[in-house]
């Protein structure tokens, strides 16, 4: 593509908002409504809604800089916007879903019943070799850049599906992120600190109720302290972890999702580019301890589902 063509005016402008900014506008009517009814129990409602604001005001003036300039760069940078506050978006889930009870004492039960062991706490102990823990921390940081190389493949070489492409990457986060809400599960490297691993190696899971209402610690990731990517993990964790999104997996799901992209393009580089990282994102987030084995079973089934469904709403768009 020629630089040029980045600043070329469309010769027919979209006149309203993107689909996947639709998408995004009906995400934030679901939790402003949530809000309403939680509002008394809420930590900092005030600043939650201010926050929502803002976000309108960016998305519409995002949507006015394309009208005054509608071109592809412009609508690369609405697009960008909206992956820019994807991290915002999932704090934010953690705002809501802590006042619900946690149910990691289930799903912790449930992978002791189909595995006869905690996957998460066992697997770093079994292969704890400095070159494969820095495999799986390099996986699991990958998570971004995956979905920048994916996004920046459709805007470069398949222009015409680059709004589809986006919309479905980003109607699958939204899809996770309700599901993170309405199933508060924090994962091993949460739900293990606080009840304590002695417990977990026994087999025992407590109810721990509403502890993540005032708690956030977290376990810090097993493997090789002193590795690269150990390091660029923990920043990441240590920026923006919360105790929440944990089933299913929207680091598998997601990475799921984008492989599925990257077959749609019948682009051999690209898919043997990301399928390395696919399998080491499915195996980093039990190392880690970010997740559960079911949470990577359950990522897969609905990377998946969320795929297609999103790609079968957008024709419909």
């Amino acid at each position: 593509m020629k630089k040029a063509s980045l600043f070329t005016l469309d010769k027919k402008p979209k006149r309203g908002l993107l689909a996947a900014e639709w998408v995004i506008m009906g995400y934030l009517a679901f939790t402003l409504l949530m809000m309403v009814f939680m509002w008394p129990r809420l930590i900092s409602p005030e600043t939650m809604l201010l926050e929502r604001c803002r976000y309108v005001v960016v998305t519409f003036g995002m949507w006015a800089l394309y009208r005054a300039v509608p071109c592809r760069l412009t609508i690369l940078a609405r697009i960008a916007v909206q992956l820019g506050f994807l991290g915002w978006w999932y704090a934010d889930t953690f705002e809501l879903n802590r006042l619900l009870p946690n149910l990691d004492h289930v799903f912790a039960s449930w992978e002791q019943s189909l595995f006869n062991c905690q996957p998460s706490l066992l697997f770093s102990q079994a292969i704890p070799d400095g070159w494969f823990s820095e495999l799986m921390c390099l996986g699991y940081v990958s998570y971004f850049p995956l979905i920048a190389t994916v996004t920046i493949y459709y805007f470069i070489q398949r222009y015409q599906e680059f709004e589809m492409a986006t919309f479905v990457i980003l109607t699958s986060f939204f899809a996770y992120y309700i599901i993170f809400i309405l199933l508060p599960v924090t994962g091993p490297q949460f739900y293990y600190l606080a009840v304590g691993t002695e417990n977990i190696a026994a087999g025992t899971f407590p109810n721990i109720g509403n502890w993540f209402m005032t708690h956030s610690e977290r376990m810090a990731a097993p493997g090789w302290t002193d590795g690269f990517f150990y390091h660029l993990l923990e920043i990441a964790h240590n920026t923006g972890e919360r105790p929440t999104a944990a089933f299913p997996s929207s680091h598998v799901g997601i990475t799921t999702v984008l492989i599925l992209l990257a077959l749609r393009t019948r682009s051999r580089w690209l898919v043997l580019f990301i399928l390395p990282f696919f399998i080491l994102m499915c195996l980093a987030t039990v190392y880690i301890h970010a997740h559960y084995a079911i949470d990577v079973l359950a990522g897969l089934a609905t990377g998946i589902l969320f795929y297609y469904a999103s790609c079968a709403l957008y024709k419909r768009i």
